[in-house]
C-alpha cells in the first residue's frame, strides 16, 4: 500500500462524514470525497507531520465544499416542495440541522470540523487557516448559538427529557 492509499484508508470516513454534513446530500458528499483525494492522488501526501496532512486533506474538503456550496446557491430551484409529515424521532434531527444551517458560514465550518469530522482545535485552525485563540471562540458562539436556537423549538420535559414543540404552537401546551 503506497502513501495515498494509507493516506485515503485513513482519512476518507472522516472527510466523507464532514463533506455529508455540509452539503447535505450523500451522493453529493461522495463526488466530493472523490474529488478531495483525486487532488491528493495530483499532489501527493506532503511532508509534514499527522495533524499538519489531516489539516492539509480537511482544507481540501473545505474548500471544495465552500465552492459547491457557493455554486448551489447560485442555482435557481425550480420547485419546492411542501412539508412533509416528520416522523417525532426526525424532528429533533430536522431541529438541529436547521439550527447548524442557520449559524453563520464561519462559526458553521469550525462547528462542523470539530463535530462531525473529529478535528483537534489545532487541525480546525490549520485547515481554516485561523488562529487556535480564533477556533476557540467560533466554536463557543457556534455551541451558545445553538443552544439558543434549539431552546427555542425544543422545551425539556420534566422526566421525559426533551420534547420537541413544533413551530407555532405554544410551549406551556402538555
Amino acid at each position: 500500500m503506497n502513501d495515498v492509499e494509507r493516506f485515503y484508508a485513513d482519512h476518507r470516513d472522516g472527510v466523507f462524514r464532514y463533506l455529508r454534513r455540509v452539503v447535505g446530500a450523500t451522493e453529493t458528499a461522495r463526488d466530493l470525497t472523490q474529488e478531495v483525494f483525486l487532488r491528493v492522488s495530483r499532489a501527493g501526501v506532503p511532508d509534514s507531520t499527522d495533524i499538519g496532512r489531516r489539516a492539509w486533506v480537511f482544507r481540501i474538503a473545505r474548500n471544495l465544499a465552500l465552492n459547491h456550496v457557493r455554486d448551489v446557491h447560485r442555482r435557481p430551484i425550480i420547485v419546492e416542495l411542501g412539508h412533509a409529515a416528520v416522523p417525532p424521532t426526525q424532528e429533533l434531527s430536522l431541529a438541529l440541522q436547521r439550527a447548524i444551517d442557520g449559524l453563520p458560514d464561519n462559526e458553521r465550518d469550525v462547528f462542523v470540523l470539530r463535530e462531525s469530522a473529529g478535528l483537534s482545535y489545532q487541525e480546525i485552525g490549520s485547515a481554516c487557516e485561523i488562529p487556535l485563540e480564533t477556533v476557540r471562540s467560533r466554536l463557543h458562539r457556534a455551541r451558545q448559538t445553538l443552544r439558543e436556537e434549539l431552546g427555542r423549538s425544543l422545551q425539556l420535559g420534566g422526566q421525559g427529557g426533551v420534547r420537541c414543540v413544533p413551530a407555532g404552537a405554544n410551549r406551556e401546551d402538555p
